[in-house]
């Protein structure tokens, strides 16, 4: 009997003392749909963002509010500079800078701009579809998956997404063409907030005009 009753210590000291099992990390498909799956039952979304541009001697940081709603809109409302606007409310998009005198609109589907990206969370999303090249790699305990986005080839060289284990965005990083970069952090995450369509409409200030853009080369 006492000879049992060493084994079974013996068995348990040795289990305490084996390594945990390493958990695997996902690939970059597995990854891609984890987040696929998250984002596609969402209907709405909200979230505090930072946004820093590096590029041609200039090293900016902008704060404000991103509002993502399906299907197909999104609004990014900054408190700094306060005022500047960007609106897209599934047809068009509009930009507008305080102190300038025009709001810039654009079609949606000739849109060229570095927060176009996660406009794919607004739809069906199937990010493996949406990034050439993807590739998946492990940063400060989340996922970063890389690629370049369909169609801003001429302008975007990456787009890196960075993303936690249950699939939710946390950051993005775009290094462009001409080696500037562009990248956002999302903070204070709200999702499936009721939220008005009039979130969706730009109301020019006084004495400011609306104009079209030129679609991107």
């Amino acid at each position: 009997m006492l000879g049992v009753l060493v084994g079974i210590a013996m068995a348990a000291v040795a289990g305490a003392q084996a390594p945990a099992a390493r958990t695997e990390a996902p690939s970059a498909k597995e990854l891609a749909a984890r987040v696929d799956a998250h984002y596609n039952h969402l209907h709405t979304l909200t979230a505090h963002f930072t946004e820093r541009y590096r590029g041609m001697g200039i090293d900016r940081t902008e704060t404000g509010t991103l509002t993502l709603s399906k299907p197909g809109r999104m609004r990014w409302e900054y408190d700094a500079p306060l005022g500047k606007i960007f609106v897209l409310d599934g047809k068009n998009a509009v930009s507008y800078t305080p102190g300038d005198s025009q709001a810039l609109r654009t079609p949606a589907k000739q849109l060229d701009d570095l927060r176009s990206p996660l406009r794919f969370l607004l739809g069906h999303t199937e990010i493996a579809k949406e990034l050439d090249g993807l590739t998946m790699t492990l940063v400060n305990g989340g996922y970063t998956l890389s690629g370049v986005p369909k169609g801003m080839q001429q302008t975007v060289q990456s787009i890196g997404i960075t993303v936690d284990g249950a699939g939710q965005i946390t950051g993005m990083r775009i290094v462009q063409t001409d080696g500037a970069e562009t990248s956002f952090a999302f903070g204070d995450i709200r999702e499936n907030v009721a939220t008005p369509d009039s979130e969706f409409e730009f109301t020019p200030p006084p004495g400011v005009t609306i104009i079209d853009g030129v679609a991107p080369i």
